[in-house]
């Protein structure tokens, strides 16, 4: 078991496990995804956890399995910050679901999450307003059964969506800093992925010019990663919340701190919209073209061929 906070968390609205589950899965992901859904909720389900009960299969491979799940519909990695000011810490789950999900069902689901439900793993999650699932993965043709009246919602979700248009101060501010910098010039992925982080520099009284010339300062002349180094210095160099910054009783509360997907490929985190089938853009990018990502150069071929054509004629006896 992992430590309280952290482990397997299941997800509701899941059929009933039958003898099929995971049929349409190779074996080997088929084999890990049995292991995963009998473990209860609560269990470690790291990679290197799940080697050590899984002889058969090595790390990578275990990492290759728990990828092929997540794109297949069946786990999501997340992180979320709990808990205020000093005691604030970061708790990782793996949400687990037999059914196989899509996309917009995992983000809606996502979203509804908050940073109490997932600091309590010995309570059983409560029903969640989402879509009702397509059976496009299910392993049957049978459609789903029709949900029980007692225990899901015929409300839709409440969280309101945002408007396409409507950027955070957080997000206007790491859009700006390539502009100023060309060195930290960032994507609107990027920006999206590193939100969270900044906006909770604004919410312990910072200012936006403040927030850039923190990540700005001493930067060294060659930067490889920008996302990465911005993304390094939002949280080593998180300020403190100040006793004066505190809102008082009569302002608006502050929003529901949102859960973080984990790409369950690289581990690099972003918001749930923002990581389709559980991978970041280059993860996915890469499980979609095999890592092929460009055709071979003509020339490039062709001098291959006339490399190989020179040694045959080497080795020819004289």
């Amino acid at each position: 078991m992992a430590k309280p906070g952290y482990g397997k968390r299941s997800t509701p609205g899941q059929q009933p496990l039958t003898r099929h589950d995971f049929a349409l899965l190779a074996t080997r992901e088929r084999y890990v995804a049995g292991f995963v859904d009998r473990l209860p909720d609560g269990a470690a389900t790291s990679v290197k956890q799940l080697a050590k009960q899984l002889p058969l299969y090595g790390q990578q491979a275990i990492s290759t399995a728990l990828k092929a799940l997540s794109v297949a519909g069946h786990l999501r990695r997340v992180r979320c910050a709990v808990g205020a000011g000093d005691e604030t810490r970061w708790v990782f789950r793996t949400f687990w679901s037999r059914t196989a999900r899509d996309n917009e069902w995992w983000t809606t689901y996502l979203a509804t999450e908050t940073a109490n439900r997932t600091a309590a793993p010995a309570e059983p999650p409560a029903p969640t307003a989402v879509p009702q699932q397509r059976t496009a993965r299910e392993a049957t043709p049978d459609p789903a059964p029709a949900p029980a009246p007692a225990t899901t919602p015929t409300a839709p979700p409440t969280v309101p969506p945002t408007p396409p248009a409507a950027f955070s101060p957080a997000y206007l501010a790491l859009a700006r800093i390539g502009r100023d910098d060309h060195r930290l010039g960032l994507s609107a992925d990027d920006c999206t992925t590193l939100e969270p982080l900044a906006a909770q520099w604004l919410d312990r009284g910072v200012t936006t010019d403040y927030l850039t010339s923190t990540l700005t300062a001493g930067l060294p002349a060659q930067i490889d990663s920008p996302a990465g180094l911005l993304r390094r210095r939002l949280i080593d160099k998180l300020p403190p919340r100040l006793p004066g910054t505190a809102s008082s009783p009569t302002d608006t509360p502050a929003p529901t701190r949102r859960l973080l997907v984990e790409c369950t490929d690289c581990g690099r985190p972003g918001p749930p919209e923002a990581l389709p089938d559980g991978l970041c853009h280059p993860c996915h990018q890469t499980h979609t073209t095999h890592g092929n990502t460009a055709s071979p150069d003509p020339t490039q071929i062709a001098a291959v061929k006339a490399h190989m054509a020179n040694l045959r004629d080497l080795l020819k006896p004289v």
